[in-house]
């Protein structure tokens, strides 16, 4: 769209209007990161055993540790079974203490935690033994918020604009991200946790597109590449937020209220002049475009801005950049909701994990403008997955060493994804486009979490698969197009087969 691209360049690459953008755009991820892994630190790992206070009718003066030794069957190292109790009787504490327990049964009135522990997931909704399994079914099934999300609003941008969309993600985020800190039962708290998931989807996609259509192509990437380095510090105080509040109902409150002060700061997000363009609305995107010029003290020529912007339309062959988007996916959510299990401190491997994120999201500003994206994706692929190949198998401190390189690599990966998927659709069917991407990214986060079960056939497979998905993936870059430095039109009909392309 080469009129629409002139009067931009007109309008300034980065100037007061596009700052205040990428701003705004900062603010909310922070709040992405903390609903992105804040359940990594309300599921800790403690010790548990059955409810036996059965006992307590007939032998009201036994001691705990008397009580427990009555009661509990013990495994094969001595250990207290948490997951079974010996069936209550009818008997007298003599004849208990004389002939002892043998039959067994499932936990059937609770479990006793430890009493100074603050209220976790865990604890409240007893996720421990037969339940165990649904602290992991609640991560897919907000990956599935994130899949659906991207499915909904990607489609609803391109037809209703970015602005609205994003609103109304903002506004979801907030109401039901509080909400969750007051469900009575966890299946509406996993109800809850699948529209926040869908809201992410939403908030994330309309700001890259925001971000994309507004700054200048020189200038693309860092744009882009800010506010992945903002998530990365979300990630940070995250860290530190959960460890200071241990109260999950708490630290979920915490985490979601601010994203209403975004509400006050509307005034300065701006609809997309390309989207308009795109619709026909040819005089809104004119009034846009004489703001932004204004806030940035520049002037777009009277005869430049009456120019009525055609599409570009070029021969292209159909491009699949989502497979890019599912093996990043699997490796940075199998490394990064993996992190209770390296054999580390939960809030120091979580730290280091949001720390190390920054120099790859920064260095990828620098990746992208010396080697071009398609090689800087490849690249950043290929280390990801080399670096999970061949973990040792008892050195937490090596394994943990070698997750964040994969880490690291992924994450550079991720952002070279953003920018390089944004370049690669046009402007009308963009958040379709990296939608459909999306999507691809969030089929593989409800995947990874399950991945992680093949541990039980053998330590080494889900790292295996951890690390040969995003070596294929790399190899697959070098069949994608370069775009560094190209407009992002110059490609109008990416998706259509090449017998709907024509010259113009």
């Amino acid at each position: 769209m080469s009129g629409i691209g002139e009067i931009l360049k007109a309008v300034g690459d980065l100037g007061t209007f596009q700052k205040r953008l990428v701003l705004f755009s900062m603010l909310p991820c922070l709040s992405l990161a903390f609903h992105q892994f804040c359940q990594l630190f309300m599921v800790p790992d403690l010790p548990h055993y059955c409810n036996t206070s059965w006992i307590r009718a007939v032998g009201p003066n036994l001691t705990e540790e008397e009580q427990l030794n009555l009661t509990l069957p013990r495994d094969a190292d001595g250990a207290y079974e948490q997951c079974s109790m010996y069936s209550p009787v009818d008997w007298d504490l003599g004849s208990i203490v004389a002939y002892g327990l043998n039959a067994t049964e499932k936990c059937s009135s609770g479990w006793v935690y430890p009493s100074a522990q603050q209220p976790s997931l865990l604890t409240e909704f007893d996720l421990v033994c037969d339940s165990k399994d649904l602290n992991d079914i609640s991560q897919s099934v907000y990956m599935l918020g994130l899949f659906l999300g991207a499915m909904i609003f990607g489609p609803l941008s391109d037809r209703i604009g970015r602005r609205p969309v994003l609103l109304i993600s903002i506004f979801l985020q907030g109401f039901f991200g509080l909400g969750i800190a007051f469900v009575p039962h966890f299946y509406v708290y996993m109800a809850f946790r699948c529209v926040v998931g869908a809201s992410v989807s939403g908030i994330t996609m309309t700001l890259l597109a925001l971000a994309t259509e507004w700054v200048g192509v020189s200038y693309r990437p860092h744009a882009v590449l800010i506010t992945h380095c903002c998530f990365a510090a979300g990630q940070m105080i995250l860290a530190g937020l959960s460890y200071g509040i241990r109260n999950w109902r708490l630290l979920e409150i915490a985490g979601s209220a601010p994203i209403f002060a975004l509400f006050f700061f509307t005034w300065v997000l701006p609809e997309s002049a390309r989207w308009l363009v795109t619709k026909g609305k040819i005089e809104e995107a004119k009034k846009v475009l004489q703001k932004a010029a204004s806030i940035n003290k520049r002037t777009i020529p009277p005869d430049l801005l009456e120019q009525v912007p055609k599409p570009v339309w070029g021969d292209a062959r159909p491009q699949r950049p989502a497979s890019e988007w599912f093996v990043n996916s699997i490796v940075y959510y199998g490394l990064s909701l993996n992190v209770t299990n390296f054999g580390l401190d939960i809030y120091l491997t979580q730290l280091a994990f949001g720390a190390v994120e920054i120099p790859a999201r920064v260095g990828c500003i620098f990746l992208l403008q010396w080697f071009g994206r398609r090689k800087s994706q490849a690249g950043t692929l290929l280390l990801s997955g080399l670096s999970l190949l061949f973990p040792p198998s008892d050195e937490p401190m090596a394994i943990t060493v070698l997750a964040t390189i994969g880490k690291f690599a992924a994450s550079a990966s991720f952002s070279c994804s953003y920018v390089y998927s944004a370049e690669l659709f046009p402007t009308i069917i963009r958040q379709s486009g990296v939608g459909l991407c999306s999507m691809a990214a969030r089929v593989a986060g409800i995947i990874a979490p399950l991945i992680r079960l093949l541990e039980q056939y053998h330590r080494a497979v889900p790292m295996a698969v951890f690390g040969s998905a995003p070596v294929l993936g790399g190899l697959l870059c070098f069949l994608l197009p370069e775009t560094r430095g190209a407009e992002l039109e110059w490609r109008a009909l990416l998706l259509a087969p090449p017998a709907l392309t024509r010259k113009g």
